[in-house]
């Protein structure tokens, strides 16, 4: 039986006599108490991932640009007998993301997770075609906002540390054959270089950061993706790729999936893994 099962039949007096061993409630003890902060919420990587902590026993506050858009993610974890809380935030904005922060401390007292997970594929065209507006919403969403929810964590974590994930990906960090995607493969890469930075800045205070890469997992983000093909078959290398999915699974991955690893990330599992990015993507870049 798995630990969070265990641990939601305990809690709730469904069974009192099942017996378990020191691992598992060195598991189940986990994030029993913890509080998470995860933005892009609503959806994809980000409702898996807030699921899955609460499952495990945080606490979890749900940041998405719209309130209405995680209402079905809090009252599935509640109704699963966890603890959620909604805060309409841009994260790219930094006032809203102080107060944010502030308001989940007024509620809960503390962060000891943070998953900077928020972004967009923005406007898919050549550089000369991109037009300077879509470049900054692009960067501005995706690595300003990664920048705005870690800085504004660490007066919160250096206290008494935690953990930082930052949603990254594959593009700009081991494949560049998108076309049209340099906005994004450029705040992609600029996040894995930001939470290298911010590993080693924030170990002194026993926070870890970690970057997870994911290659293409089931989400919507396709509603954030805007690709001018006219513009595109001008830039288009002509190679031709054989037919296929990802090596491993033959299939894209599932949002759960990538939340079991920000579990582990989250968790005291990984104790000694610090500014390291982590590869999800069934070897898909390895092609």
């Amino acid at each position: 039986m798995l630990a969070s099962t265990v641990l939601f039949l305990k809690k709730w007096g469904i069974v009192k006599n099942i017996v378990i061993t020191k691992k598992e409630a060195a598991i189940l003890s986990q994030l029993d108490g913890k509080v998470a902060f995860i933005t892009g919420a609503s959806s994809g990587i980000g409702r898996a991932a807030a699921i899955k902590l609460a499952q495990e026993g945080a606490k979890v506050a749900l940041i998405d640009v719209k309130e209405e858009n995680a209402r079905d993610v809090k009252e599935s974890i509640e109704e699963s007998g966890g603890s959620a809380l909604i805060v309409e935030c841009d994260i790219a904005k930094p006032k809203e993301m102080e107060q944010s922060y502030q308001k989940v401390v007024d509620a809960w007292g503390k962060v000891d997770i943070v998953f900077a997970n928020a972004g967009i594929n923005g406007v898919i065209a050549p550089i000369e075609d991109l037009a300077p507006e879509d470049w900054d919403e692009t960067i501005n969403t995706n690595l300003k906002g990664t920048f705005l929810t870690v800085k504004y964590a660490i007066p919160y974590m250096k206290k008494h540390g935690g953990s930082i994930i930052i949603t990254s990906s594959i593009n700009g960090n081991r494949i560049y054959k998108n076309f049209g995607m340099s906005a994004y493969s450029t705040s992609k890469i600029g996040q894995t270089g930001f939470g290298k930075m911010a590993a080693l800045e924030l170990a002194q205070y026993k926070i870890k950061v970690n970057i997870i890469c994911p290659g293409a997992i089931e989400t919507n983000i396709g509603k954030n993706t805007f690709p001018q093909e006219d513009e595109l078959e001008k830039i288009k290398i002509p190679v031709e790729y054989p037919e296929g999915n990802q090596p491993l699974e033959e299939h894209a991955g599932k949002p759960e999936q990538v939340a079991d690893l920000v579990f582990f990330l989250a968790s005291d599992l990984s104790s000694h893994i610090t500014g390291t990015e982590v590869y999800i993507d069934g070897a898909e870049s390895l092609l």
